[in-house]
C-alpha cells in the first residue's frame, strides 16, 4: 500500500545522516496502473509535510473517490464514503452538544448506476473528496443546483457520470422527504424499505407499477422495469433514477411548494 511505502521511506536515515530509499520491481513484469500511481506519488511528494498528500492519494486509490463503488476499505468499506462522512459529522455534533442531538435517518441507494467524479473532470483528489462531502450533505434540490453551478464554473459542463451523481443526490433528497430509507436492487425487483403506506397508496402502487407492499416490514417490491416487455433488458443509469423518482411520487406524493 501507498501508506506503507511512505512509512518505509521514513524509516531510513538518522539525525544528520542522509539516506536513500529504493523501491524495486521486476523489469519483466508490467506495472499496473495502481502500482504506477503509488510509485509516482512517492516520487513526487518527498518534501517535508508531503505525508498529507500521500495520505489523500492513498485514500483515493483505495476507493474513496468512487461514491457508489465497492472498492473502499476499512470503515469506509463498511458504510460507504458519503455515510462515513455524515457519521463523522454527527459524532462531532453529538460531542459538541453533549449527546443531545438526534441522528438523522440515513438513505441507502444501491442501484446499477455509474455515478462518480472522474479524474479527467476533477483532477485533484482533495477537491474530489471535498465535492463528495458537499454531495453527502445536500438536503434540498437548491443545494444540488448550487453544486452544479459551482462545478460548471470551476470545471465546465459535467459528463454523464457526474450528471448521474447529481441525480442520485436529488433522488436522496426526494426519498428522505418521502420517508423512504432504502432503495436497493433485489433480483428482478427494486426494493423500497422504511415507508408506511396507507391502503390507497398500496392500491395505486399495485395498479401503476404492479408492486407488492408488505405492511409488517414496511417494504415495497416493484418489478425492475425493462426497455421492452419482451426480450428487453433492465433499465439502468439515469433512466432508472427517473423511474425510482416516479415510484416514490406514486407511493408518497411530493408536497406542493
Amino acid at each position: 500500500g501507498l501508506s506503507q511505502l511512505h512509512q518505509l521511506r521514513g524509516r531510513v536515515g538518522r539525525g544528520r545522516e542522509r539516506a536513500y530509499a529504493y523501491f524495486l520491481y521486476p523489469p519483466d513484469k508490467p506495472l499496473t496502473e495502481t502500482a504506477h500511481d503509488r510509485l509516482a506519488t512517492i516520487a513526487l511528494h518527498n518534501e517535508l509535510g508531503g505525508g498529507m498528500h500521500v495520505a489523500m492519494k492513498d485514500l483515493e486509490i483505495r476507493g474513496a473517490g468512487n461514491l457508489l463503488g465497492g472498492e473502499q476499505s476499512g470503515h469506509i468499506a463498511d458504510v460507504g464514503f458519503d455515510l462515513y462522512v455524515r457519521l463523522v459529522g454527527e459524532a462531532v455534533s453529538e460531542f459538541k452538544s453533549d449527546g443531545a442531538s438526534t441522528p438523522e435517518r440515513d438513505v441507502t441507494v444501491e442501484l446499477p448506476i455509474e455515478a462518480h467524479l472522474p479524474l479527467d473532470y476533477v483532477p485533484s483528489e482533495r477537491l474530489r473528496l471535498e465535492m463528495y462531502k458537499h454531495l453527502a450533505a445536500v438536503r434540498a434540490d437548491e443545494d444540488v443546483d448550487a453544486l452544479l453551478a459551482e462545478m460548471v464554473d470551476r470545471y465546465g459542463e459535467p459528463p454523464d457520470v457526474v450528471a448521474a451523481l447529481l441525480d442520485v443526490a436529488r433522488l436522496r433528497v426526494r426519498l428522505r422527504q418521502a420517508g423512504i430509507t432504502e432503495v436497493t436492487s433485489a433480483g428482478s425487483n427494486i426494493r423500497f424499505a422504511g415507508v408506511d403506506l396507507p391502503e390507497s397508496a398500496q392500491l395505486r402502487l399495485k395498479r401503476v407499477y404492479n408492486g407488492l407492499y408488505k405492511p409488517t416490514t414496511h417494504v415495497a417490491l416493484v418489478p425492475h422495469p425493462k426497455t421492452a416487455a419482451l426480450g428487453g433488458r433492465p433499465i439502468a443509469g439515469r433512466e432508472l433514477i427517473e423511474w425510482v423518482h416516479g415510484v416514490a411520487d406514486a407511493m408518497v406524493p411530493a408536497p406542493v411548494s
